[in-house]
């Protein structure tokens, strides 16, 4: 057995001997990580332009969270559900005096959290609406990623995540995304329980809907008694330039779905909030986890929600923000290889003028890794950007400065 990973290239190769083949990672091996940056076994350092798909918004290693995960973990770290412990309870009112819900229900992943809501929103279906048993039916979007449970990838419409996996799992009705239209019309059956939602879009390339998509879409469905469920997993937790990207259109979802940088990025934290006329239809060994609200979490996720606020991490979100797309759109004015770029806050992306089929995202993000940035294709041709909410102007020029450099190098290569 090995017990020291002298080089990359060992570290590489360990992973595809021994791991399961699900993931096709940027040929980087990372070791340590602190606030925007992170280092490599060879001790090279990069900017961090993924934050781990968003989980990393309050920075690597953010002391303030690491303090409490430590003392806590040298304190108590898990009970199970079967007893109480002397954290939850505090989680709980923190969380929900913090997003203005009355009732939460802790869980750990953001795949989870969205089966909760699912569940949920299911049982209201039955046991307030009254929709007849087995028939409740949930919409979704199309080009959405909530993860991959079965349960989930059933209405996914990304082959990768749902050929081969069935049979599928029924109830759910799939429309076009930032179509009010389409959503009207199919919110006039009455089995419909609840609409899932993304507001933006992000494993499918940052979709940006168009303004007053989300506050109209939660009028229909207050107008036909169904539950709005916004999936704020990827989007929450200031990176849109607001505490929940639904406040860019004040919009109160009636089940709201965190996780991701509910911990910072130090431990799988996540969360259903939803006001007791929701929530309460769950009762005793109805949905629950061994390690969901257990002590450590509770106490990490805390600290996490302190440095968003404290640290005005959404202001700061916002503001970068701006400045990344104007830079970005500039390029996309010179360089024929871009053709837009989209985003809010610091949850942005751009298009590359090539077929989604095409190696070029890939190699882009190859050779910005080799200039010290560390970005992820997706959907093809789509380069995600999304550092963490700690970084400052400068650091997010020097950023740019890297993207144009290594963009217009690939453009004159290709």
């Amino acid at each position: 057995m090995i017990s020291t990973i002298s080089s990359s290239q060992q570290a590489i190769e360990l992973e595809h001997r021994y791991g399961a083949h699900n993931y096709h990672p940027l040929p980087v091996v990372l070791k340590e990580g602190k606030g925007v940056f992170l280092w490599d076994v060879e001790q090279k350092r990069y900017y961090d332009f993924l934050s781990a798909y968003s989980a990393v918004n309050q920075g690597h290693c953010h002391p303030r969270i690491i303090s409490a995960l430590q003392q806590q973990a040298e304190t108590l770290t898990l009970t199970s559900r079967a007893f109480h412990n002397n954290v939850l309870g505090m989680y709980e009112q923190y969380i929900t005096e913090f997003f203005k819900y009355q009732k939460v229900l802790p869980i750990n992943t953001g795949v989870e959290a969205v089966e909760t809501a699912i569940k949920l929103c299911r049982k209201w279906g039955y046991e307030v609406k009254g929709i007849q048993q087995d028939q409740a039916r949930i919409i979704v979007c199309e080009q959405n990623f909530h993860g991959r449970t079965t349960t989930i990838i059933s209405f996914s419409g990304d082959p990768d995540a749902h050929d081969n996996f069935g049979p599928y799992t029924p109830g759910f009705t799939v429309i076009p995304y930032n179509d009010l239209e389409a959503l009207s019309e199919v919110l006039k059956d009455p089995k419909v329980a609840g609409f899932l939602v993304e507001p933006i879009q992000g494993e499918a390339g940052v979709n940006v809907p168009d303004e007053g998509y989300l506050s109209q879409a939660a009028v229909l469905c207050k107008q036909q008694n169904v539950l709005f469920m916004a999936d704020e997993v990827q989007t929450g937790i200031a990176r849109t330039g607001k505490m929940l990207a639904c406040d860019h259109e004040a919009v109160r979802p009636d089940i709201l779905i965190l996780g991701k940088a509910l911990s910072g990025g130090t431990y799988p934290v996540s969360a259903v909030l939803a006001d007791n006329h929701i929530m309460d239809v769950m009762r005793p060994g109805q949905h629950g986890s061994t390690f969901g609200g257990n002590p450590m979490a509770a106490k990490v996720a805390m600290a996490a929600l302190d440095v968003v606020r404290d640290e005005n991490l959404a202001e700061n979100a916002a503001y970068l923000g701006a400045i990344f797309r104007d830079r970005m759109g500039a390029l996309v004015e010179s360089c024929d290889l871009l053709t837009k770029v989209r985003g809010k806050g610091l949850l942005n992306a751009v298009v590359i003028n090539d077929t989604p089929e095409s190696d070029t995202a890939w190699n882009i993000c190859l050779k910005l890794k080799e200039n010290g940035l560390l970005a992820k294709p997706t959907h093809g041709n789509i380069i995600r950007f999304a550092p963490p909410l700690v970084m400052t102007e400068e650091q997010l020029l020097e950023c740019c400065d890297i993207i144009e450099q290594t963009i217009n190098e690939m453009a004159e290569y290709k």
